[in-house]
């Protein structure tokens, strides 16, 4: 019995869930929200106004079956509109087994987000027709799996280099109409097909405004990659830092939408790019959501620490070896001793070499194929550090130390910011060469006072550190469980702040309903 009387239950709760699904009261609600967005179709099957009216997405359906199975139905000359009056009868017209007769308005809503194809006799037909389109094949290629952005836990879907495709990747992730895609194309030459994508009534209109602008404000010939966007449309390229996130992965993608963030991609890349961006963004990894938040934010420190000894651990070298040797404890400082006996370069040079041989062999791996990279890079490592250490060209302290540095700067999830890593130890070791620890210090006032000027769209850069935001601490250095983090980030001023309603009360769970 017990059974009986928790299927009921379940029942009535999918049926409460379901008529809070929808917002739309009726079907030309719905398109008027649908229209928004450049990849909705609607157009007359035949010449008499207002008849057979077809209306899709056209990143979800898939075009030649529609001509085939529905197109051709309604074209041929055997075909007389004048004899169709109720859509009842489409399921004798058209032979696909899979069609849906209905008024629902919470129906219309879902099937069509699938990929279903709505099919009215008037125009103001409340009643309708779901033929079922779905292009089932698209975006499920070997091809588009993440290659730099790879996770152990998660989905590893990537962006291709059809824009088609990506569109359809995320509407199979973000099923609401609400979900619209803007298009614009730029270069003189190249008329590339650029793709604003953003959630209307969360996303905050200015940042929409802003970045629709800003691209069309582009007078370029050629663009070719997202990464050229990147560049032409951030609010500083003076900076070393990338003041937009990009990202392979549509995961990613989406959780930036949801959170009231813009997202643009283009033809030809396999990357988009997120916007307003701030630093802490950089350093999250999707991996982080699929794990329990314990663990993410125990990850997601050691990210951060393994950034910090990146960025200091040779410039502190540089500074303790060249001016601050006594603080050294004598154990230490008779080993670092014995190292550098036969070392006939100041720490500085010492120091520079090696960055510059381990950035050297970065350079030629990624620019060789990826089998030979591999070897290159661990084999080149080995035999060139073992190499100059024999040859007193360095210590083997220092050895250590580099190599560990350049582990640390692995850690980093995004490519751009891990560039920016290594590029900032450089000025960091020629100041503390001139004058140690104080040079470290000054280093880290100019980082500081530079980051604190830039600004990602518009937002701050350095938010919620700078300015301050308390509240929106529960996903930068760490991360708060679910039920913590119901509100999206106060900085990105988003129209609807709450993202899910919490339970408030903990009810005991049954494996059966009493």
């Amino acid at each position: 019995m017990f059974f009986k009387k928790r299927s009921a239950g379940n029942k009535k709760k999918a049926q409460a869930k379901n008529s809070q699904a929808t917002s739309y009261s009726s079907i030309e609600e719905l398109f008027a929200k649908t229209k928004e967005s450049h990849d909705f179709h609607q157009l007359p099957v035949t010449d008499i106004k207002g008849y057979l009216i077809i209306s899709y997405y056209g990143t979800l359906v898939d075009h030649l079956r529609l001509e085939e199975k529905v197109l051709c139905v309604f074209r041929s000359p055997n075909f007389h509109p004048e004899k169709l009056n109720d859509i009842d009868d489409i399921k004798k017209i058209i032979p696909i087994e899979d069609i849906v007769i209905t008024e629902d308005m919470n129906e219309i809503e879902t099937k069509i987000l699938k990929g279903y194809v709505v099919l009215q006799i008037r125009e103001k037909d409340q009643k309708c027709a779901l033929i079922n389109m779905a292009d089932t094949k698209a975006g499920m290629r070997e091809e588009n799996n993440v290659e730099n952005e790879y996770s152990v836990i998660g989905p590893r879907i990537g962006f291709v280099e059809n824009i088609v495709t990506n569109i359809n990747l995320l509407r199979q992730n973000i099923n609401t109409p609400n979900l619209i895609f803007k298009e614009i194309h730029i270069g003189s030459y190249s008329h590339t097909k650029v793709v604003i994508a953003y959630i209307d009534g969360v996303t905050n209109d200015q940042y929409i405004q802003t970045m629709t602008q800003r691209l069309q404000d582009i007078n370029f010939d050629v663009v070719f990659d997202s990464s050229q966007l990147h560049q032409i449309i951030e609010d500083n390229s003076l900076t070393p830092f990338p003041l937009f996130l990009s990202t392979e992965r549509i995961d990613k993608a989406a959780f930036a939408l949801i959170k009231g963030q813009v997202v643009v991609f283009n033809h030809g890349s396999s990357y988009a790019i997120t916007g307003p961006s701030t630093l802490l963004d950089f350093f999250s990894s999707p991996e982080d959501y699929y794990l329990p938040w314990l663990l993410g934010s125990f990850f997601r420190l050691i990210r951060v620490f393994s950034v910090l000894f990146s960025i200091f651990a040779t410039p502190t070298y540089v500074a303790i070896l060249t001016f601050h040797y006594e603080i050294i404890p004598r154990i230490m400082l008779n080993t670092l001793g014995f190292s550098r006996h036969n070392v006939p370069f100041p720490p500085v040079l010492e120091v520079l070499f090696l960055e510059l041989t381990i950035e050297l062999l970065r350079e030629a791996g990624a620019r060789l194929p990826t089998k030979v990279g591999q070897t290159l890079g661990i084999v080149g490592g080995i035999v060139i550090g073992q190499a100059s250490v024999e040859a007193a060209l360095t210590s083997n302290v220092l050895l250590i130390m580099v190599a560990l540095a350049a582990l640390a700067s692995f850690t980093t999830p995004n490519y751009k910011m891990s560039n920016t890593i290594r590029f900032l130890r450089f000025p960091l070791i020629l100041f503390a060469s001139i004058w140690g620890m104080l040079g470290i210090v000054v280093g880290i006032c100019f980082i500081l006072v530079h980051l604190t000027r830039l600004e990602s769209l518009g937002a701050p850069y350095t938010v919620p550190l700078y300015p301050f935001r308390p509240k929106d601490f529960g996903d930068t250095f760490f991360r708060l469980s679910f039920s913590k983090t119901n509100k999206r980030p106060s900085y990105l001023r988003p129209k609807s702040i709450l993202r899910y309603q919490p339970h408030t009360e903990k009810k005991k769970k049954n494996d059966f309903d009493e």
